[in-house]
């Protein structure tokens, strides 16, 4: 299954549509059909994009888990409750929700970033700041990525 990668600027329209890239457009409509999972993220202040396949992997994943734990409860609670089911429109954009655009803070500039099985949406700005060198523990980063044999 071909993933999703790279890097892409955009801005986001007064009625709140993103184009979608068009590399990122290929895979989807190649592998998965214009259907699309839309959701906060866990914790970053971003937003998910999950061919309707790839959400699915992820439901099953979750029905597994104790819903009572509260890692559970609380992933359940922001992410699943903020999905919504959107759709590739015929000029490649989607229709990002203004509670979604609030709750990320995306709202002019966004940053589209390919995740292998998903897509991530972000502010230009937050995107551009975790990079700011001064914020990151270089060290730390690379020992543990070693540590994961990258």
């Amino acid at each position: 299954m071909p993933s999703f990668s790279g890097k892409y600027y955009y801005t986001v329209d007064p009625k709140g549509r993103i184009i979608i890239p068009a590399p990122f457009r290929e895979i989807i409509s190649a592998n998965y059909g214009s259907k699309l999972y839309l959701a906060n993220a866990a914790f970053d202040k971003c937003l998910h994009v999950y061919p309707l396949e790839e959400w699915g992997k992820l439901e099953e994943k979750l029905r597994t888990l104790p819903k009572s734990a509260d890692a559970v409860k609380y992933y359940m609670r922001r992410v699943i409750a903020s999905a919504v089911e959107i759709e590739l429109d015929k000029q490649g954009r989607i229709l990002v929700p203004a509670a979604h655009r609030e709750d990320s803070g995306i709202n002019g500039d966004v940053a589209i970033v390919g995740q292998i099985e998903k897509i991530e949406l972000w502010d230009r700005k937050e995107w551009d700041a975790m990079f700011d060198p001064s914020k990151i523990d270089k060290k730390t980063l690379e020992e543990k990525l070693e540590g994961y044999g990258l």
